[in-house]
This record gives C-alpha cells, structure tokens and sequence, in this order.
C-alpha cells in the first residue's frame, strides 16, 4: 500500500481572536490525519493568547509581515520539517476543511498545484472584485494557454517542488502571478470546485481601494513582468 503524503495545513492569522479557536477546532475534527500550525502575523489582539492557551502549535512572527510573509513563512516551515504538501488555510473561517482531503486525492494524480475554486462550477457575481479576477484570469489564460476561473482563491495546495521554489525564490508570494510563472514553466495546475464561508471575525485587508490596486499588479505582472523572470521551476 501507498504511504500517506505528509500534509501540514497553515493557519495565517491577524488579529484573528474571533475566529482562530473555532477555526482549528473545525479543522482538527474534519482533518485528523494532517498537521497544522497557526502563523501569528504580529496580531495585536488575543490571537496568540488564546492559541496558546489551547495548546494550538503556533509560530508567532514579532511583526506583521502581510500576505506574502506568512505565505512563504509557512512553505519554509512544511518545507524544512520534511513535509509532502502544504496549503494556507485562513484564520478568519472562510476555507473549509472538507474540501482538503479532494484537493491532496487530486494532488496525487499527478498535479503540481491544486487550487479551491469557487467558480469552476458556478458564475462569477457582480461588482468591481468580481470584473478585477475576471480580468486577471483572462491575463493568465493569455500568457499560459491555461484557464483559471478563481486567481485570488487562497486555498492554494502544493508538492514539495514548489515548496522548494517557492523558498528559494522571494519573488514567488501567494499572488496569481506566482502560479502564472509556475504553470508557463512547466508547473500543472488543477482546480477543484469549493464553496467558502463569510469571515466569521476580523477585518479583510482588501479594502475597495487595496483590491484595485492589487487587481492592476497582478495583471502588469502576469502580462509582462513575469516574462523578464528567470525559469527556476522545480516542477518539471
């Protein structure tokens, strides 16, 4: 019989007081056989108290070093404790822990990295967030020849190849142009479908005026930038 992968799960938390005991609680019944680790990004609420407390595994950075931080924090931790796969998993309730053994059953039949869709099956809605993914994943078809119908999921699952990459590279974040570089150098990218909740505590980073901006980076980046980096994908 096939040994079992080594999985960790993630757990980026700012300011996540509301949500985080939940979160891992939820996590640890749906997904007994992985491991988790909660990233404490320099909260200034009782995040870390209350994980502590309940004996939650957590690395608490000594101050917040935003999305890609935490990002590449967590794929150094799986990747230096010897771990097969490694996906973020919010702190604030939004990703659900059922759809984590489809994506490492998924991950197992030959993928690089598996992405949690909420669009696969279902339309995009309305308004400005929606035109902004929309748009990156009309840029990411353009430059890989690949679809992607949810760019800005953060339920991102990977091998250890592009646990390595993504350690040996800084340039490689948590953003959809990390996964446009991978896939036009030889990464294969699958996603599944998933349903995600509202955040049950906290505040998003992305304001109105954040997610526009972020929306035009991405696109700059995957259109051009991304064509001036060079080709150090472990993936092939």
């Amino acid at each position: 019989m096939e040994k079992a992968p080594k999985v960790l799960v993630f757990i980026p938390a700012y300011n996540e007081q509301d949500s985080i005991e939940a979160v891992v609680t939820g996590l640890v019944e749906k997904c007994p056989a992985y491991d988790y680790v909660v990233i404490n990004d320099g909260s200034t609420d009782r995040t870390q108290e209350i994980c502590e407390q309940a004996g939650f595994p957590i690395i608490s950075l000594p101050i917040n070093l935003g999305l890609d931080g935490v990002f590449q924090t967590g794929m150094a931790y799986a990747y230096g404790k010897g771990y097969d796969i490694a996906v973020p998993f919010d702190g604030d309730g939004q990703h659900n822990a059922e759809y984590l053994p489809v994506m490492v059953e998924t991950l197992g039949q030959g993928y690089d990295v598996v992405v949690g869709s909420r669009f696969l099956n279902k339309k995009k809605s309305g308004g400005a967030r929606a035109a902004g993914s929309a748009l990156i994943s009309f840029f990411f078809r353009l430059t890989t020849g690949q679809a992607f119908t949810d760019p800005t999921s953060g339920m991102r699952m990977v091998t250890r190849p592009i646990m390595r990459q993504i350690v040996a590279d800084p340039n490689c974040g948590a953003e959809p142009d990390t996964w446009a570089y991978f896939v036009k150098n030889g990464a294969r990218l699958k996603e599944v479908q998933v349903e995600m909740n509202e955040r049950s505590g906290g505040k998003s980073y992305f304001t109105f005026g954040r997610s526009v901006f972020f929306m035009l980076r991405m696109c700059i980046s995957i259109v051009f930038i991304q064509f001036f980096r060079k080709d150090g994908s472990t993936a092939k």
